[in-house]
């Protein structure tokens, strides 16, 4: 949107729009970490010792996340993005008062997969609403501001289950823990304090507009020029109500799956597929899958587990603010490529350190720069990508093929990840995500155009021309 419009920004309403809108990412970071504090408490509950079993309590939510993904485009193309995130938060805080009022095994699972749902829901849909109402100078930020809340979610997280969780001594029973508080109620306080996020999402994303790109694809003009007046002034809303029209052109109504393989579409179609699945596969959820055993190198004991596990997710959060300024001060393909660089020499050392048997603090040092590196870079500029490069026509849809893709990448690498340590090693491990990195590299390089600063229908004439 042309410059002269920026000081006729009506800043605070777009503040207020964009942070009900990142609810969502907060709900989907604590609803993806909260059971991995329960774990030890649940298991022990409903009397879990079956390997298949323990893998499916963990992982049953990531079934709910891809059929959230699959149902999202659908729902936000047809009904719209608010009622689309309004049932995402229904979904939350019927999972997490479900979760923790579970009665059996069978009960648990159905709500891990219901809160999925809508993990699957507000990941693709949180950051296109907001892309959709912010101007295209501060785009960046505000689509960053989600990875801010999925980071705040998973440290709120953390601190939950280290608050509410009673120390365990060692050498504890099963049958003990069960019939402890931490296994009869602790870890039922751990899911119900999701109660308060989620329902406070629910309720104020009443109070939000629509998003005005949706309202004029469904020929609703006049309402989505109300909705730019709370974000702009006169000027601003005719400018873009105008850029908005002839990027739509004659489509409006239900897009066909179809115009997702157009010859203007597929290429962008392909970066953005491939961008959600580097996400998972850069080898970050190695680390996180290491954690445990790289703080026992280090000399931390069984206790001080959950205190290192927050301590990861405080420099998470600090990284991720720092990220903040810097997608539209540098750029989303600078920042990209010193991403997927900076992990590609971090993981190349990690796999010397094992492979030469120098753990512990060195190794340490690694995790926690890789975490960095990964939280200033891929972790919050992806989601800006995803939310900015699909024309505005079938951005729904192209949003829900895209983390279809990502969750679907995350569901392969959570269960290839046992049988790659197993045959590579750690040193192996970390040297193939590190190989993927280098890839991602060259991809994002060759493939990946510049998105600071440019309205969404400007770019989209750009990468439907390429």
């Amino acid at each position: 949107m042309a410059s002269s419009s920026v000081q006729q920004l009506k800043m605070k309403n777009i503040w207020v729009m964009c942070l009900v809108a990142a609810c969502g990412g907060l709900l989907f970071g604590y609803d993806w970490v909260v059971i991995g504090g329960a774990k030890p408490f649940y298991e022990a509950y409903f009397n879990i010792s079956d390997p298949v079993l323990i893998g499916w309590a963990m992982s049953s939510a990531l079934v709910g996340c891809i059929a959230g993904a699959v149902i999202s485009g659908t729902l936000s193309d047809r009904y719209g993005r608010k009622p689309s995130l309004l049932l995402s938060a229904l979904l939350f805080t019927i999972s997490a008062l479900g979760t923790a009022m579970a009665s059996t095994f069978d009960h648990f699972i159905w709500f891990r997969i219901l809160g999925g749902i809508g993990i699957g829901i507000a990941s693709a849909l949180s950051p296109v609403y907001i892309a959709e109402i912010s101007p295209s100078e501060q785009r960046g930020r505000f689509v960053a501001v989600n990875q801010l809340t999925i980071v705040i979610g998973v440290l709120a997280a953390q601190i939950v289950n280290l608050l509410l969780a009673e120390p365990v001594a060692s050498g504890s029973t099963v049958a003990e823990i069960a019939t402890s508080w931490n296994g009869q109620t602790g870890w039922r306080y751990m899911f119900v304090a999701q109660l308060v996020p989620s329902v406070t999402f629910l309720v104020l994303m009443f109070f939000m507009p629509e998003s005005p790109r949706w309202l004029i694809k469904a020929g609703r003009d006049e309402q989505a020029r109300a909705t730019l007046l709370k974000i702009g002034d006169e000027a601003y809303a005719g400018e873009t109500v105008t850029a908005i029209q002839q990027s739509m052109g004659q489509e409006t109504g239900k897009v066909p799956f179809s115009a997702l393989f157009a010859p203007d579409v597929r290429p962008i179609m392909v970066i953005g597929i491939v961008l959600a699945i580097f996400q998972q596969w850069c080898g970050i959820n190695v680390i996180f899958n290491y954690a445990q055993e790289i703080f026992a190198s280090a000399g931390f004991d069984i206790n001080d587990t959950l205190k290192s596990i927050v301590a990861t997710g405080l420099i998470n959060l600090i990284f991720t603010i720092l990220a903040l300024p810097l997608v539209d001060k540098l750029g989303r393909r600078k920042l990209m490529l010193l991403g997927s660089a900076g992990l590609c020499v971090i993981y190349a050392l990690m796999s010397v350190a094992y492979a030469t048997g120098a753990l512990g603090l060195p190794v340490l040092i690694l995790v926690l720069v890789a975490i960095s590196i990964y939280a200033v870079t891929l972790a919050p500029v992806t989601w800006v990508l995803l939310s900015e490069i699909f024309p505005n026509r079938i951005r729904g849809v192209a949003m829900s093929v895209a983390t279809f893709a990502l969750w679907v990448a995350c569901f392969a690498l959570t269960y290839s990840f046992p049988l790659l340590n197993a045959k590579l090693g750690a040193a192996g491990s970390f040297l193939l995500y590190g190989i993927i990195c280098l890839i991602g590299f060259m991809f994002i390089f060759k493939r990946v155009p510049e998105t600071k600063g440019v309205s969404l229908e400007e770019l989209e004439k750009h990468l439907t021309r390429s």
